[in-house]
């Protein structure tokens, strides 16, 4: 009897630890998929059944199976008169929310009526919270038990229902609180994408917020503009690069996806799509990495006209809202998250459906007729007001004295031209034959004199044709000496005949090697180069640029500059300033001189000098130049007195003024905007 005792102890110190494991259980978070397995498992380990099953009422009120274990197959069949008189039976129960004990293969014939098709005893306990009902928990226990213990397993199921129910109130609660957060979201996503009717701002606030509203890693936006799709927002980006190849990928993507009119959700398998879209597909999904991706075709809704009392706009068609034209695309794309797929095309409905509207909205205001000045001109009748007005004939009338002052007060109009000062008197000395620099006796700025050696060359050539040629006239005259020299002995009058003849072509050949010795000295002394005129080496770094250099008969080797002479500024106006020089010319009539004006360029802060240009040193064809493109050359005569004091090098630069009367002075001011303007524009 003790044995028996103790076994009693022990079972029900295992059905009260079964119990408070199961009353755990219905405390903790846990999920459907987690809590229902737990549950039933632990009911018929406790109750030693041989199975049972969780049923839950949905929303029409119909029984859906939850769980089950060792279920007779019988009763989970389809269609079969076991299963439908099960079915009726624990859906009568269920609704009533009765806890029942049913007998085995009990119930009535009645075709309409519920029972138990099975050799087990059903305890059906029911589940339900504040007066809702949740469905019931059944369970297959053996017949063969008294009935007091039978009652004892359907308290011990109620209880167990009872902390079930207590799940199932925090789940609904759960869920509720989860479904107003989602709305909250949802509410706050469509005032955020219906504020603004900017087409832009439009796809970027349903780019972000959609993105945090279905909790997606990305989600971009993309516009159909002709026959192709832009991307025009991406979530989490200022600005779009639309170069990358990323963005061209999607653009390429969206534009077949749009161009097919079906929404596109991908999740890994392109089995079933068309040869276009898959390898746009598969080309994007090599870039991005994305897992998960939707691309849903954005339609304008369409609307219905209707009367006066429907408004201009017309009502939309909720039955057609969404086989409009195409007008851009929604991508949504997970790449880590995990969002369950059925939740995700969900807030992907969500997003869309609000999406959808506020860019059609957007395009639609955006493409009316001179939007952007209308919209420049709203914004603008502030200055309209009350308040404003006066502030605005203050600046109304500030702007048209300066525009009065700019047209009817006068300026000096000047044209801005480069160029140099240059010694009027100067030469440049050049190589009048071949040779190799072997001495250079003058440095930049040196004095010389008309005759001076200014720089020595070498030419082997010359000096071998020198010594062959002493040496030939040199054979000829000792040649000349011995035929002289035979003609004194008694000879032959043939003889005699034949030695006059050599001599004279011996004489002959000796003054043409003589001639052609001078000339081989007088190339011998071009060797030496020397000043034409009396002046200064002009001639920057002379010795370095050309010490045992190479040289070439014509090349340029220095400048002799005579600095005691008046100097002459040459002056370089680009082509496109000559029209006004010729306006101006033709307007004054003759040929009198034009004044000029400059400063050097190394020193800007000097006074302006004078110069005058004749008209007829204006060049009448332009010159190529590399920085100006081309330019009109002309040579003005500088006044020579304060040029004695300033003493400028040869070739600096200057910055000249020609002047050419006066005009208003905003044409001074803004005559070469409005000339590029005229060049790009008209």
């Amino acid at each position: 009897m003790s044995v028996n005792q103790q076994t009693v102890e022990e079972t029900k110190a295992q059905i009260r630890g079964l119990v408070n494991e199961i009353a755990s259980l219905a405390k903790s978070g846990a999920t459907a998929e987690e809590f229902y397995p737990e549950l039933l498992s632990r009911i018929i380990t406790a109750l030693a059944a041989a199975g049972g099953a969780i049923w839950l009422l949905d929303d029409d009120k119909h029984l859906k199976l939850q769980y089950q274990i060792n279920a007779e197959p019988s009763i989970l069949a389809d269609d079969t008169d076991d299963s439908v008189r099960h079915s009726r039976l624990i859906s009568r129960a269920a609704n009533a929310g009765q806890s029942l004990l049913v007998p085995p293969y009990s119930g009535t014939s009645d075709g309409e009526s519920g029972g138990n098709p099975t050799r087990y005893l059903l305890v059906l306990g029911a589940l339900a919270h504040d007066g809702h009902k949740d469905g019931l928990i059944e369970i297959f226990q053996r017949p063969d038990t008294a009935p007091e213990t039978q009652r004892g397993y359907l308290r011990f199921l109620e209880q167990m229902c009872s902390l079930a129910a207590e799940w199932l109130r925090s789940q609904k609660l759960r869920s509720l609180g989860d479904r107003q957060t989602l709305w909250q979201q949802a509410d706050s996503f469509a005032r955020a994408a219906h504020e603004s009717l900017d087409l832009k701002e439009t796809a970027y606030v349903v780019a972000n917020e959609g993105r945090r509203l279905i909790g997606c890693d990305r989600v971009s936006v993309a516009i159909k503009k002709g026959r192709k799709c832009k991307v025009e927002a991406i979530s989490g980006q200022d600005t779009i690069e639309n170069r990358s190849n990323i963005v061209t990928a999607l653009n390429r993507l969206a534009t077949r996806v749009v161009a097919a009119g079906e929404p596109l959700w991908h999740d890994g398998a392109t089995e079933d799509l068309p040869p276009q879209i898959e390898e746009a597909l598969e080309d994007y999904v090599d870039q991005s990495y994305g897992r998960n991706i939707a691309v849903l075709p954005l339609r304008e809704p369409q609307r219905k006209l209707g009367g006066e009392e429907e408004g201009a706009a017309g009502e939309i068609d909720r039955d057609d809202a969404h086989r409009g034209e195409v007008i851009g695309a929604l991508i949504v794309e997970q790449i880590e998250t995990d969002i369950p797929q059925e939740i995700f095309r969900q807030r992907c409905d969500l997003v869309y459906e609000h999406g959808t509207r506020a860019i059609a909205n957007s395009q639609s205001h955006s493409n009316l007729f001179l939007m952007p000045l209308w919209r420049l001109l709203g914004r603008a009748t502030w200055i309209l007001r009350a308040r404003t007005l006066p502030k605005t004939l203050a600046v109304v009338g500030l702007i048209a004295a300066v525009i009065a002052g700019l047209t009817f007060i006068k300026k000096d109009f000047n044209l801005s031209a480069e160029g140099t000062l240059e010694p009027t008197v100067r030469r440049q000395i050049f190589a009048a034959i071949d040779g190799e620099v072997i001495d250079v006796l003058v440095q930049r700025n040196s004095k010389v004199t008309a005759g001076q050696e200014l720089v020595r060359l070498r030419n082997p050539d010359i000096a071998i044709q020198l010594e062959e040629l002493e040496g030939q006239l040199r054979s000829a005259l000792a040649e000349l000496r011995k035929v002289k020299a035979q003609q004194y002995g008694q000879l032959e009058p043939a003889d005699r005949t034949a030695l006059q003849g050599q001599e004279f072509e011996l004489e002959t050949k000796i003054e043409s090697l003589r001639k052609k010795l001078a000339l081989q000295r007088e190339r011998e002394s071009q060797l030496i180069i020397r000043s034409p005129i009396d002046g200064v080496v002009t001639t920057w770094d002379v010795e370095d640029t050309l010490r045992s250099r190479p040289i070439m008969t014509g090349q340029v080797l220095l400048e002799v500059a005579d600095l005691s002479k008046p100097y002459s500024l040459k002056l370089e106006l680009p082509e496109k300033r000559e029209g006004h020089l010729d306006h101006y010319v033709k307007e004054r009539g003759g040929d009198d001189d034009l004044r000029v004006t400059y400063i050097l360029a190394t020193d800007p802060t000097m006074d302006a000098l004078e110069a005058a240009l004749p008209v007829t040193s204006i060049s009448n064809r332009a010159e190529s130049h590399e920085e100006h493109g081309a330019v009109i050359e002309m040579e003005a005569l500088p006044s020579q007195t304060p040029l004695r004091d300033l003493s400028p090098s040869p070739g600096a630069s200057v910055i000249a003024n020609i002047h050419c009367g006066r005009a208003a002075s905003g044409f001074v001011f803004f005559h070469e905007i409005y000339e590029w303007l005229c060049k790009f524009f008209f």
